[in-house]
């Protein structure tokens, strides 16, 4: 059959500033996804996306296009609303884990199809696949049944999902062109709306450790995506929060279910178990579940702990196995007395990395008990000698490059300098 444009078209049109067709969009996705387009010549045209931007009707069409290169689940048989919520990622980010079982908990079903970690943000099944027995990949039929049965189901999105986007994302990937807004909104979204939930909340991290670290960047996103996903039907709002210091004391696969499971139990970091509260009252609003019960509740009177059993369960996961550790282990020390002034995020999330915890190429194999305790946080007080860190791998020679990463990753200080941090909430934006 005769092709509607040549590739070189469009790219000439975006290289020199001009707004592209809605079929000049329909096409190329089209085309490149059924191999008509060549790598390189999207790889220019996704350059001259990076350069010269695209407006909100582009960027709304480009996401359909990207949707309708695949299949829309949908959730029809389900007796209660579905909400989702998206992390854009950091730092000891393990919000999820807690979260889907608490909202289900509090009578709203969630579908969360998560990814895998790439670089130094660790991916949600990446922790879960350290559970013993647990499966990432479920068909369409089973995350319907682990919905009814468990009200949550976390899992990986299916080869049917927006398939361009996956081709799209690798190739983002080895062209330099992963920062562009166009394309991050439209890759997110174009999951999140083929997904088929009816509401969703987006968690845009900004500071060091973040994709997006400068706030005004990462509230440009967060609206782009929340008009996306209005414009597409889906009750949409997000909220910007901090990704300065790391989330949590913990960084790493294992690690992270741990912890996890201590602020299912009712205890926990205090910033893990507020950003969690928050985003769980958030989803339940945007879905339109009148709660008789309050998330800060469900966590300690125990219901959102029975929610992540049956969840874990339903999915082949033994959530009474023990979680694997590492075999080596390495203590990182203050080195003065003081109050600890700040922890770059990125440093500790690189650290994490280099000790086995992510992976530098798709495909790679990730450590599940590889990763870093962190004994201390900004705002505390610490003494010569005590433990800032724990470093934990089952290579020991990856110590080395990852206390080079923690080179001046904190900051100790006795003259009253004061600690400064972003809010954890620095902003909210509403469809």
């Amino acid at each position: 059959m005769a092709e509607l444009f040549a590739a070189v078209e469009v790219i000439a049109a975006k290289r020199d500033k001009h707004e592209l067709s809605n079929e000049q969009i329909d096409w190329v996705v089209d085309a490149y996804t059924r191999g008509v387009v060549a790598d390189e010549q999207m790889s220019a045209l996704l350059m001259a996306i990076l350069l010269n931007g695209m407006n909100s009707r582009e960027i709304s069409r480009w996401t359909d296009a990207m949707i309708n290169s695949g299949e829309r689940m949908e959730w029809s048989a389900l007796d209660r609303p579905t909400v989702d919520k998206h992390s854009t990622g950091g730092v000891g980010d393990k919000i999820t884990l807690p979260l889907a079982p608490l909202v289900a908990a509090c009578g709203a079903a969630v579908p969360q199809l998560s990814g895998r970690g790439l670089g130094h943000t660790g991916g949600t099944l990446d922790k879960l696949e350290s559970i013993p027995g647990w499966r990432a990949s479920l068909s369409n039929a089973e995350m319907l049944k682990v919905l009814q049965d468990t009200g949550a189901v976390i899992c990986a999105a299916g080869a049917g999902l927006a398939p361009a986007d996956k081709k799209l994302y690798a190739l983002r990937d080895v062209t330099a062109t992963v920062e562009a807004i166009p394309l991050i909104a439209s890759s997110i979204m174009s999951k999140k709306i083929a997904e088929g939930t009816g509401a969703l909340v987006l968690d845009v991290k900004t500071g060091s450790g973040a994709f997006m670290s400068d706030p005004e960047r990462a509230r440009q996103l967060a609206r782009t995506m929340v008009e996306l996903g209005t414009r597409a039907g889906v009750k949409t709002l997000a909220l910007v929060t901090a990704m300065d210091v790391p989330l949590g004391r913990t960084a790493g696969n294992a690690l992270e279910v741990r912890e996890s499971v201590e602020v299912l139990a009712g205890g926990g970091p205090a910033d893990i178990v507020e950003l969690t509260v928050i985003l769980a009252r958030e989803m339940l609003q945007a879905a339109g579940v009148k709660a008789t019960l309050d998330p800060a509740d469900a966590l300690k009177n125990g219901q959102a702990m029975d929610h992540w059993r049956r969840m874990i369960s339903a999915q082949g996961g033994n959530p009474d196995a023990p979680l694997p550790v590492a075999t080596e282990n390495h203590e990182v020390v203050a080195e003065s007395d003081g109050e600890l002034i700040a922890m770059d995020a990125m440093k500790v999330g690189v650290a994490a990395w280099r000790l086995g915890a992510g992976r530098s190429r798709q495909g790679e194999k990730v450590q599940a008990g590889a990763g870093i305790d962190m004994h201390a946080k900004p705002g505390e007080m610490v003494k010569a000698g005590q433990k800032i860190f724990t470093l934990h791998t089952d290579e020991s020679d990856r110590f080395e490059r990852a206390l080079e990463a923690l080179e001046g990753a904190v900051r100790i200080s006795n003259t009253g300098e004061k600690v400064e941090r972003l809010p954890l909430i620095v902003d909210r934006i509403e469809g």
